[in-house]
């Protein structure tokens, strides 16, 4: 029985040949991941934090009651690899001081300011971030913005890209954030596509180019039911994560947050089954580090890309985008059967990518591509291989998914003459 047991070894080895590698993409760094309503004070423990880092963030966000208790959750962090976007009323109360205190730790990633602000407190924000930045320029200050179906009572504005555009003007920040959950469900079974996600994203990513900063952004990992006790965001599948996160990658982002880790109690809602709930890992607890393993993967397409075109395909396309037009070069063919896809067009050193999201997260998106011999299609662990595409090929693209494909351009002339 031994005996069979290593020719079986020695065949399946002698198959995986040098000659058979794939290539690796490489990257710089890794695209954060950030856990908004982290682990709580409470809970704050090393292993608690290791536990968050095995599922893929790379950065806790709790508020903390006092600057001690910030110190002692740095600690921890700093033990099982993790850091910490910190909140406590010293922060605010005595900004100068406290960022001196903490901005020499380790494992200090950044200083909350506050959530979906109205306009009426951008001034304010202004200042707060310009005292934090004064002592501190190496680690960001950090807020989210309203996203686009908030009221105009909310935003203090008439418009949500007056919102979005004063608030850059006003706070200077590292990077901006906003927060959007676009999955919802009626019915207590149909799930569907808030309309104006993708123009959400138009407009957001449309005014942060004014600034020469980047952005990141939200995918929601929590269900919630309202005060009747009916789901109005459901427990989030693997392709709804995927949706969420894919799409906000091929805009830009350079950072993904999931909304929640830990999952909280009731308020104005109640919610359940975030990836930690009642204290346990949850089933979207492993769905999260799946998909988080993925974007650490695929950071050698995403950190640090030039976004040169987002358009989409599909016989309806979402409100406020743009439709697919010319092909970029290297590309001769490129049709989607189903609802449609994100096409993403990037671009980083000498290397083009083209990145395809399946905009549905219920049903496979038939992808038909043609290019020349040099596109290399991108695999979700990194890897490289030819995509064989000289002649139309046909691929599967699970919902909600992601197809990438690369190749050179040192001319960097992206679309066809």
């Amino acid at each position: 029985m031994k005996k069979r047991h290593l020719i079986f070894l020695l065949i399946t080895f002698s198959c995986i040949s040098p000659n058979n590698k794939r290539d690796t993409l490489e990257s710089s760094g890794e695209i954060p991941v950030l856990g908004w309503y982290g682990i709580p004070e409470n809970e704050s423990t090393v292993a608690r934090y290791s536990e968050m880092r095995e599922a893929g963030f790379t950065i806790n966000f709790s508020g903390y009651s006092n600057a001690d208790k910030v110190e002692a959750a740095l600690d921890n962090a700093q033990q099982a690899g993790m850091k910490l976007v910190i909140a406590c009323p010293e922060l605010r109360n005595d900004p100068e001081n406290t960022v001196k205190r903490f901005m020499n730790h380790p494992a200090l990633a950044g200083y909350f300011l506050q959530d979906e602000p109205n306009r009426s407190e951008f001034p304010g924000l202004g200042e707060w971030a310009g005292k934090i930045q004064s002592v501190d320029k190496e680690h960001f200050c950090y807020l989210n913005l309203f996203p686009n179906y908030a009221n105009s009572i909310q935003l203090g504005t008439e418009s949500y890209r007056e919102y979005v555009n004063t608030f850059m003007n006003e706070v200077s920040l590292q990077f901006y954030s906003f927060d959007y959950y676009p999955i919802r469900i009626r019915n207590d079974s149909i799930r569907y596509l808030r309309k104006n996600w993708y123009e959400n994203l138009e407009i957001f990513t449309d005014e942060v180019k004014k600034t020469g900063k980047p952005f990141w952004a939200f995918a929601l990992s929590t269900a919630i039911w309202d005060q009747e006790g009916n789901d109005i965001y459901p427990v989030p599948t693997i392709a709804e994560l995927r949706l969420q996160v894919y799409s906000d990658l091929a805009y830009g982002a350079q950072g993904i947050q999931f909304f929640t880790y830990w999952t909280p109690g009731c308020g104005i809602e109640c919610f359940h089954d975030g990836p930690i709930y009642n204290g346990e890992p949850t089933e979207v607890y492993f769905n999260v580090q799946l998909v988080s393993e993925e974007i650490k993967k695929l950071s050698g397409v995403f950190l640090d890309a030039k976004v040169v075109s987002v358009t989409h395909t599909g016989d309806i396309i979402p409100r406020g985008t743009n439709r697919l037009g010319e092909l970029p070069k290297g590309i001769k063919v490129l049709e989607t059967i189903g609802k449609g896809a994100v096409v993403s067009v990037l671009e980083k050193d000498d290397s083009v990518f083209l990145v395809l999201v399946n905009r549905d997260f219920q049903d496979n998106m038939k992808l038909n591509i043609q290019g020349n011999s040099k596109v290399k299609r991108v695999f979700k662990d990194g890897t490289l291989a030819p995509a064989k595409i000289s002649r139309l090929k046909s691929f599967d693209v699970e919902p909600g998914d992601v197809a990438v494909f690369t190749w050179a351009d040192r001319d960097k002339r992206y679309i066809r003459n």
